[in-house]
Protein backbone atom coordinates (compact mmCIF):
# COMPACT_ATOMS: atom_id res chain seq x y z
CA UNK A 1 0.00 0.00 0.00
CA UNK A 2 1.11 3.65 -1.02
CA UNK A 3 0.06 6.15 1.84
CA UNK A 4 0.24 9.88 0.66
CA UNK A 5 -0.06 12.46 3.20
CA UNK A 6 -0.98 15.84 1.74
CA UNK A 7 -2.13 19.25 3.78
CA UNK A 8 -0.93 22.75 3.98
CA UNK A 9 2.38 23.52 5.13
CA UNK A 10 3.05 22.63 9.01
CA UNK A 11 0.06 20.77 9.25
CA UNK A 12 2.18 17.82 10.64
CA UNK A 13 2.90 15.25 7.53
CA UNK A 14 6.15 14.24 8.26
CA UNK A 15 5.64 13.97 11.96
CA UNK A 16 2.49 11.54 11.46
CA UNK A 17 4.25 10.24 8.04
CA UNK A 18 7.15 8.79 10.42
CA UNK A 19 4.54 6.80 12.93
CA UNK A 20 2.46 5.88 10.00
CA UNK A 21 5.60 4.58 8.97
CA UNK A 22 7.06 2.68 11.57
CA UNK A 23 3.10 1.68 12.54
CA UNK A 24 3.22 -0.58 9.14
CA UNK A 25 6.85 -1.50 8.67
CA UNK A 26 6.32 0.83 5.78
CA UNK A 27 9.31 3.25 4.25
CA UNK A 28 8.95 6.98 5.09
CA UNK A 29 8.94 8.88 2.48
CA UNK A 30 9.66 12.96 2.86
CA UNK A 31 9.30 14.16 -0.74
CA UNK A 32 10.90 17.61 -0.51
CA UNK A 33 14.10 15.63 1.43
CA UNK A 34 13.85 13.07 -1.07
CA UNK A 35 14.29 16.74 -3.70
CA UNK A 36 17.10 17.88 -2.06
CA UNK A 37 18.94 14.95 -2.03
CA UNK A 38 18.57 14.33 -5.94
CA UNK A 39 19.13 17.58 -6.32
CA UNK A 40 21.59 18.35 -3.78
CA UNK A 41 20.44 21.28 -2.59
CA UNK A 42 17.67 22.16 -0.02
CA UNK A 43 14.01 23.12 -0.83
CA UNK A 44 14.90 27.03 -0.19
CA UNK A 45 18.04 26.80 -2.10
CA UNK A 46 16.81 24.95 -4.92
CA UNK A 47 13.25 27.89 -5.24
CA UNK A 48 16.23 30.89 -4.83
CA UNK A 49 18.36 29.56 -7.63
CA UNK A 50 15.65 27.81 -10.17
CA UNK A 51 12.25 29.58 -8.50
CA UNK A 52 8.86 27.79 -8.23
CA UNK A 53 8.22 26.75 -11.46
CA UNK A 54 11.37 24.48 -11.25
CA UNK A 55 10.66 23.06 -8.42
CA UNK A 56 7.38 21.97 -9.19
CA UNK A 57 8.24 19.99 -12.25
CA UNK A 58 11.25 18.59 -10.00
CA UNK A 59 8.43 17.73 -7.84
CA UNK A 60 5.98 15.88 -10.64
CA UNK A 61 9.14 13.89 -12.09
CA UNK A 62 10.43 12.79 -8.38
CA UNK A 63 6.61 11.61 -7.23
CA UNK A 64 6.47 9.58 -10.46
CA UNK A 65 9.47 8.08 -10.07
CA UNK A 66 8.73 6.99 -6.56
CA UNK A 67 5.54 5.55 -7.75
CA UNK A 68 8.19 2.56 -8.66
CA UNK A 69 8.25 1.86 -4.99
CA UNK A 70 5.43 0.25 -3.05
CA UNK A 71 4.58 -0.40 1.02
CA UNK A 72 5.77 3.52 1.69
CA UNK A 73 4.05 6.26 3.57
CA UNK A 74 4.83 9.97 1.90
CA UNK A 75 4.97 12.91 3.20
CA UNK A 76 4.32 15.38 0.07
CA UNK A 77 4.74 18.88 0.12
CA UNK A 78 2.08 21.35 0.57
CA UNK A 79 2.05 22.54 -3.31
CA UNK A 80 2.55 18.83 -4.39
CA UNK A 81 -1.38 17.69 -4.73
CA UNK A 82 -1.98 21.25 -6.59
CA UNK A 83 0.15 21.19 -9.96
CA UNK A 84 0.18 18.64 -13.07
CA UNK A 85 -1.89 15.67 -12.23
CA UNK A 86 -0.46 14.88 -9.04
CA UNK A 87 -3.51 14.66 -6.94
CA UNK A 88 -5.43 12.72 -9.24
CA UNK A 89 -1.94 10.19 -9.71
CA UNK A 90 -1.56 9.78 -5.90
CA UNK A 91 -5.32 8.87 -5.74
CA UNK A 92 -4.89 6.28 -8.76
CA UNK A 93 -1.69 5.15 -6.78
CA UNK A 94 -2.35 4.47 -3.16
CA UNK A 95 -4.55 5.82 -0.38
CA UNK A 96 -4.43 9.83 0.20
CA UNK A 97 -5.00 11.22 3.27
CA UNK A 98 -5.54 15.39 4.26
CA UNK A 99 -4.05 16.13 7.25
CA UNK A 100 -7.02 19.25 8.03
CA UNK A 101 -5.82 22.05 10.02
CA UNK A 102 -7.94 25.29 10.45
CA UNK A 103 -5.66 28.82 9.25
CA UNK A 104 -5.24 29.59 13.14
CA UNK A 105 -3.39 26.83 13.46
CA UNK A 106 -1.51 26.63 10.56
CA UNK A 107 -0.04 30.27 11.50
CA UNK A 108 0.45 29.29 14.81
CA UNK A 109 3.08 26.71 13.85
CA UNK A 110 4.33 28.69 10.58
CA UNK A 111 5.35 31.79 13.07
CA UNK A 112 7.44 29.33 14.78
CA UNK A 113 8.68 27.67 11.30
CA UNK A 114 8.75 30.20 8.50
CA UNK A 115 12.16 30.62 8.33
CA UNK A 116 12.66 26.90 6.38
CA UNK A 117 9.17 27.27 4.22
CA UNK A 118 10.49 29.78 0.97
CA UNK A 119 6.90 30.52 0.31
CA UNK A 120 6.45 32.39 3.92
CA UNK A 121 10.30 33.09 4.77
CA UNK A 122 10.13 36.82 3.69
CA UNK A 123 6.72 37.52 5.19
CA UNK A 124 5.78 39.85 8.20
CA UNK A 125 3.24 38.67 10.57
CA UNK A 126 0.30 41.12 8.28
CA UNK A 127 1.56 39.39 5.36
CA UNK A 128 1.77 35.94 6.42
CA UNK A 129 -2.12 36.42 7.92
CA UNK A 130 -3.24 37.18 4.29
CA UNK A 131 -1.05 35.40 2.29
CA UNK A 132 -1.84 31.82 4.04
CA UNK A 133 -5.61 33.15 4.27
CA UNK A 134 -5.59 33.16 0.09
CA UNK A 135 -3.13 30.62 -0.25
CA UNK A 136 -5.11 28.20 1.76
CA UNK A 137 -8.09 29.11 -0.13
CA UNK A 138 -6.59 27.43 -3.51
CA UNK A 139 -5.29 24.61 -2.16
CA UNK A 140 -8.11 23.33 0.07
CA UNK A 141 -9.99 22.11 -3.23
CA UNK A 142 -7.31 19.59 -4.47
CA UNK A 143 -6.37 18.47 -0.78
CA UNK A 144 -10.49 17.74 -0.20
CA UNK A 145 -10.38 14.97 -3.51
CA UNK A 146 -7.99 12.47 -0.64
CA UNK A 147 -9.45 9.31 0.32
CA UNK A 148 -9.37 10.22 4.02
CA UNK A 149 -9.49 13.76 5.88
CA UNK A 150 -8.08 14.26 9.42
CA UNK A 151 -8.92 17.29 11.66
CA UNK A 152 -5.27 18.08 13.16
CA UNK A 153 -6.04 21.26 15.17
CA UNK A 154 -5.58 19.00 18.43
CA UNK A 155 -2.35 17.33 17.63
CA UNK A 156 -1.71 14.12 19.28
CA UNK A 157 -0.01 12.36 17.05
CA UNK A 158 -0.33 8.55 19.01
CA UNK A 159 -3.95 9.52 18.86
CA UNK A 160 -4.57 10.57 14.96
CA UNK A 161 -1.95 7.55 14.04
CA UNK A 162 -3.98 4.99 15.64
CA UNK A 163 -7.56 6.96 14.13
CA UNK A 164 -5.34 6.43 10.72
CA UNK A 165 -4.34 3.02 11.05
CA UNK A 166 -7.82 1.52 11.94
CA UNK A 167 -9.45 3.66 9.14
CA UNK A 168 -6.98 2.36 6.57
CA UNK A 169 -7.14 -1.37 7.64
CA UNK A 170 -10.83 -0.99 6.93
CA UNK A 171 -10.31 -0.24 3.58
Amino acid sequence: MRIFLVGYMCAGKTTLGKVLAESFSYDFIDLDDYIAETQDLSVPDYFNLYGEESFRKTEYSSLRELLSKENFVMATGGGTPCFFDNMNLMNEKGVTVYLKASESELLNRLKELRSDRPLVKDKNAKELVSFVHEHLKGRIPFYEESHLTVDVDNWDVDVLSKEVINTLLKK
